[in-house]
């Protein structure tokens, strides 16, 4: 298995997610991580755009549980405050069955 590096707000990010999501981990692969530093006057943290495949008939629930309430979900990442976080785009259906979804995020430092 390859990791994939990341952040650590991108790795609570990711294991808040895939809690969420309510499945196997092996039936939602992570395609793409990709963390951008972020910064205002007043806040530091990071921009997060994560893409995954959810595989096996029961893909659409899966996705179902991972974003339903996404926008008011309240996540538990030490040192981090996850500020905003949603669908980058509609969940597509791929010819081999799974679903691809996109999700964009931001985390800052508490």
């Amino acid at each position: 298995m390859m990791k994939i590096p990341m952040s650590v707000a991108a790795a609570g990010l990711l294991r808040s997610l895939l809690a969420r999501a309510g499945a196997n981990h092996d039936r939602i692969l992570l395609i793409e991580s990709q963390s951008t530093e972020w910064q205002s006057l007043t806040f530091i943290g990071e921009r997060h755009l994560m893409s995954f495949r959810v595989l096996g008939p029961d893909a659409d629930e899966i996705i179902a549980n991972m974003t339903f309430g996404l926008g008011d979900a309240e996540f538990s990442i030490p040192g981090q405050i996850v500020a905003d976080v949603g669908l980058a785009g509609a969940p597509r259906q791929e010819e081999d069955g799974s679903i691809a979804l996109a999700l964009e995020a931001l985390t800052i430092v508490e």
